[in-house]
């Protein structure tokens, strides 16, 4: 019995692919009791895989690590998959917003960089973003850049979906047409 158990698990650490984790921030909360303060702690976590699939979670418990593994199970249930051109940057400008935070995300040419502040370098590390520009614009609270983060990357479409639900071809749809061919050929 115990041997398939021990097969069970390899099998699905087989299947499962290697995530990226990174913490972006915890808190240190307070209680006021009867004998003093009772301290608990707020943990927030982004993971990815690093090719486009990426999700953030929370967790609290009175100890760190123990708030820093629920906010991680947390993040792998929320993960979303994210189109990325060339595997490297955006398709697209966008914006993002959730409550008093609002994000740009901005694409960006082969070797730029992830130009980017804090939570949202955080995400766009594990997510595979290798080029990208964003702002931050109004709240710097972290759960506010990631959750605008989120809504801008969810909310964002790749050209070959677009295409597809107009009914055009790609090239139609990111503006490369048969007479701008032939004018450039002679």
């Amino acid at each position: 019995m115990a041997r398939n158990n021990d097969r069970q698990d390899r099998n699905a650490a087989r299947d499962e692919p290697e995530l990226l984790e990174k913490l972006v921030g915890i808190n240190r909360v307070a209680k006021v009791v009867k004998g003093g303060r009772r301290f608990g702690f707020a943990a927030l976590v982004v993971v990815g895989d690093g090719r486009g699939r990426a999700g953030f979670g929370t967790g609290k418990a009175r100890e760190v690590p123990e708030a820093i593994r629920k906010a991680t199970e947390g993040a792998k249930r929320n993960m979303v998959r994210i189109p990325l051109r060339d595997g490297r940057t955006l398709h697209h400008d966008i914006k993002g917003r959730y409550g008093a935070g609002s994000v740009l995300l901005r694409a960006a040419s082969a070797g730029t960089g992830i130009i980017a502040g804090g939570p949202m370098r955080a995400v766009f590390e594990v997510l595979g973003v290798q080029d990208v520009v964003s702002k931050s614009i109004g709240s710097s609270n972290p759960h506010n850049m990631i959750k605008a983060t989120f809504s801008a990357l969810t909310s964002m479409q790749a050209p070959r979906n677009v295409a597809q639900k107009r009914g055009k071809r790609v090239g139609d749809i990111l503006g490369k047409r048969k007479s701008d061919d032939a004018s450039a050929a002679s």
